[in-house]
């Protein structure tokens, strides 16, 4: 009777009639047969994925378990004796976390109600998990509520957990087998779940912001330190590097977040930072709003030391060139002390690594006013002079690619940079200096100093070089979907910055939606055979990050493989 009935309403919502269910379940049904084909009246079995499929979602996922493992022990053990449990999906709704009663394993199990279930809305039907990650939004899916009659005994209340860069990363679940009849009874757990992945948000953030500062908000002083309500990470400018969700409704007129002022939405700029850490009491903490109003902050200082790098790029032109990269923290260190010279630089590198990126910012982060740009290959003496002709003072002058330089033309630089002290020449060379065609005397008075950019396979920050070309190439809302953000980092790149952001702008012209996923991905070049093949392996790991997976897609082997071939060479992760 009551399988019935829910059928009936279900063909009622279909021929446009308001039933009393909530708009998204309404939604979600419409879709269910309109969309994905399926039929209410069977009864579906739960959709599980392989072993095989689940260890890949959990690998992907790696960094989101271990973010969120504490807030669920906590959400857990508040919920414990009441046949409540717990589910972390990744963003493609596959359980790759679980908190359960073990009493009742083989029931939640065949509910679906375990580890690498898969409640994506196209499989599962109207459920809590597949409509958070349609809506984004926190939902309650209370037994009938569900389509399919397989599951309407179920009560689901998801909330949904995004990542640093406003990108939907996961879902957290809260369910029972049973529940009591009215909605409303899972009011508590939506509380729960909400908060729960809140501070799974929070605690993702602050993991990522060790060496940048950290402003958490609330709107009472009561539980600022201990359980704010959003935060927002800053760079030394003052600009929004990430953000919790619940920080969008400071950003209200709707526009981008990342990268703007922290001033243009609150009375405070980064100067005022150390005013609101935790010497001073948490009532004192206030910060004013631009449209009124005040809220109370909490500002946490980079836990790294403010070194050269960091006083000299952090907001300046360099500052957009590297991530959290060793080998590339290390030469914009020296490249931002050596901006403010006169010494020439010889910036080399494989072809596409940023050399001409890295001229550009130094000459910007140095006092020269003019800026010259010449290509060396068929530059003759006397364009070289006509190209300078006008220069008068301090003067930036970039020569491309000076391994193309001609014989006449050499000795012609060299005589110009004799008589025009004023002119500070940057150099870029994809050729070994060994193999540069030039008398000794023109190449020290082009390589005072050399800077050699690393190449992209060989960098940690492919990850945060992601997100920043995506930024900057994508539409707003546009994002990389795990899978794929697991096939770029397995990639060797050859044609380094300059393919990763070719890649990009292919996917972004392919991809149909606002995810960009792994079919949307050019093929990588048939090249990365060669370079797969010469790379040693600590390097790859160090590269990696010693993460074996992400090793072994960039060797194109399985993991076995590189773990196997890591003990052949004695090769340990660092402590």
């Amino acid at each position: 009777m009551q399988e019935r009935q829910h059928v009936e309403e279900i063909e009622q919502v279909l021929e446009g009639t308001q039933t009393g269910r909530d708009g998204f379940v309404a939604a979600s049904w419409r879709r269910c047969v309109e969309q994905y084909g399926m039929d209410p009246t069977r009864a579906e079995p739960a959709h599980i994925v392989t072993d095989s499929e689940l260890r890949d979602h959990r690998a992907q996922a790696e960094w989101l378990i271990g973010a969120a493992r504490t807030s669920l022990q906590s959400l857990f053990r508040q919920v414990s004796g009441q046949n409540y449990v717990l589910l972390l999906t990744d963003a493609k709704g596959v359980c790759v976390d679980y908190f359960g009663d073990d009493l009742f394993a083989d029931n939640l199990r065949s509910a679906g109600l375990y580890l690498g279930s898969n409640w994506s809305e196209d499989l599962a039907g109207t459920c809590g998990v597949g409509a958070c990650i349609v809506t984004q939004e926190p939902v309650t899916v209370h037994q009938d509520d569900h389509f399919g009659n397989a599951h309407t005994r179920l009560s689901c209340t998801a909330a949904p957990i995004f990542d640093s860069l406003g990108g939907l990363a996961a879902v957290l679940d809260i369910s029972l087998l049973r529940s009591p009849t009215p909605k409303r009874s899972q009011n508590l757990a939506m509380s729960l779940v909400t908060s729960a992945a809140r501070r799974v948000e929070m605690a993702n953030l602050m993991a990522e912001s060790r060496r940048d500062w950290v402003l958490r908000i609330s709107d009472s002083p009561e539980f600022l330190d201990v359980d704010p309500e959003a935060a927002v990470r800053l760079d030394g400018a003052g600009r929004v590097l990430g953000y919790t969700r619940s920080a969008r409704r400071l950003f209200a007129d709707g526009g981008q977040i990342l990268g703007r002022r922290i001033d243009e939405v609150l009375g405070v700029t980064v100067d005022d930072l150390p005013d609101l850490m935790r010497d001073r009491p948490t009532e004192d903490r206030i910060i004013e709003m631009q449209g009124g109003g005040a809220l109370f902050g909490h500002a946490i200082a980079p836990q790294a030391p403010r070194t050269a790098l960091r006083s000299t790029r952090r907001g300046g032109p360099l500052a957009g060139l590297a991530g959290d990269d060793p080998a590339m923290g290390h030469l914009l260190t020296q490249a931002a002390k050596l901006a403010h010279t006169n010494v020439p630089l010889l910036l080399t590198g494989e072809t596409g690594t940023g050399k001409t990126k890295l001229a550009r910012a130094i000459h910007m982060t140095g006092t020269s006013a003019g800026f010259i740009a010449v290509d060396c290959g068929g530059l003759t003496p006397d364009a070289l002079h006509a190209a300078c002709v006008n220069s008068t003072g301090p003067t930036t002058l970039l020569l491309r690619r000076i391994e193309d330089l001609s014989v006449n033309t050499a000795v012609a630089l060299a005589a110009l940079l004799d008589a025009r002290p004023c002119l500070r020449p940057l150099s870029t060379t994809c050729a070994d200096l060994t193999e540069l065609p030039m008398s000794a005397a023109l190449f020290h008075r082009l390589a005072g100093a050399t800077l050699r950019l690393p190449p992209l396979r060989a960098r940690r920050d492919i990850g945060w070089l992601l997100d920043r070309v995506l930024q900057r190439r994508a539409p707003e809302d546009m994002r990389l979907s795990p899978s794929a953000r697991a096939a770029l980092l397995g990639r060797d790149w050859p044609g380094n910055l300059r393919e990763l952001e070719q890649v990009i702008d292919v996917a972004v012209a392919l991809c149909e939606a606002r995810v960009i996923d792994a079919p949307d991905l050019p093929d990588a070049p048939q090249a990365t055979q060669t370079i797969k093949a010469e790379e040693p392996l600590e390097q790859v790991m160090e590269a990696c990050g010693w993460n074996m997976s992400r090793a072994a897609r960039r060797l194109g082997v399985n993991r076995s493989t590189v773990l196997r071939r890591m003990r052949k060479a004695g090769l340990t992760p660092p402590e």
